[in-house]
């Protein structure tokens, strides 16, 4: 998901994290590949890794396409998939698919509902007024895989509560990260189940070189004016540049307008003993799980991080 990087890196990454014998394997969707269509490239090309396709857009797939999706993939590789939903950003949900992203907290609530009762082989209920679908059970075998939904807002939060397995956030410090734990497990005790388990994107890069910088700095750039992601980087100390990409200042300037102390800040970057430190860290925050999501510049495929995160972590 690396802007301006090659899109067949994805793939050689996939294979060095089965290789390296990383559990899981994220697959996100942006503007590149079809989600599903790389996951079952993936599945042939690998052992054993299982994946987690998305956060899929509510907004733009229905729930029935999304559950569809993830079966086929299951079929094809027979590989445990799982589903992440989420409401993704205006750009792409209302400029590149022409979609509202109006009543998005809505549309995720009804998708993780739909959702979550396809994945366990069951048919979809009433129709939702923001999602929509009813009647619908999976023909293919129920992917097994769990339900992950990418949340930062009450609203969302709630939603992970009530129907996920597992919550994801992303550019998170560890304080923010206490906070949204904090969040969920309230939200589980309102909603009488146990609170999901609680995972953290992170980008990564150890012994980073002035390419690694570069890229994980350039591919924060967009989430300076996302919702939600902005507001978090101006309290972790970023306000000047989220007020500038409100203003419309242009990416490459905004670019030499983060300092590559951010890269520290809501990331793994560093040698391994500050990698080790700031896993430490959000693990005592109450993370469960950090999807690491490495830096390719001047590290091909990522192998240098992925290599050095592994040993970390055995």
């Amino acid at each position: 998901m690396w802007l301006d990087r090659p899109p067949e890196e994805g793939l050689h990454t996939a294979v060095l994290a089965d290789r390296l014998g990383f559990s899981e394997l994220w697959i996100g969707e942006t503007g590149t590949w079809d989600a599903f269509a790389l996951a079952t490239a993936i599945g042939l090309a690998t052992d054993k890794i299982t994946m987690t396709v998305g956060p899929i857009p509510v907004n733009v797939r229905d729930p029935a396409m999304i559950a569809m999706g993830a079966a086929s993939v299951t079929a094809l590789t027979r590989r445990r998939i799982g589903v992440a939903l989420g409401t993704s950003n205006p750009t792409l949900v209302e400029e590149w698919h022409g979609r509202s992203r109006g009543r998005s907290a809505a549309a995720l609530e009804e998708s993780a509902r739909a959702v979550a009762t396809l994945l366990g082989g069951g048919r979809t209920g009433r129709s939702g007024k923001a999602a929509g679908g009813s009647g619908f059970r999976l023909r293919l075998g129920p992917p097994e895989g769990p339900l992950t939904v990418a949340a930062l807002g009450d609203r969302a939060i709630a939603t992970a509560a009530r129907h996920a397995d597992r919550m994801v956030i992303n550019l998170v410090t560890p304080q923010q990260a206490a906070v949204l734990k904090d969040k969920l497990a309230a939200a589980a005790k309102k909603a009488g189940r146990r609170a999901p388990r609680l995972a953290a994107w992170m980008p990564a890069a150890v012994d980073p070189v002035p390419e690694s910088y570069a890229q994980l700095i350039w591919g924060l750039v967009p989430y300076l004016s996302a919702p939600g992601f902005a507001d978090n980087l101006a309290e972790a100390g970023f306000s000047d540049a989220v007020r500038l990409a409100r203003g419309g200042t242009a990416p490459r300037e905004l670019l030499t307008a983060l300092p590559l102390e951010l890269a520290g800040t809501i990331g793994l970057a560093g040698d391994a003993a500050a990698v080790r430190a700031r896993l430490a860290a959000y693990a005592d925050a109450g993370v469960d799980e950090i999807a690491v999501v490495p830096v390719t510049g001047g590290d091909p495929g990522g192998e240098r991080t992925l290599s050095a995160i592994r040993k970390l972590t055995e």
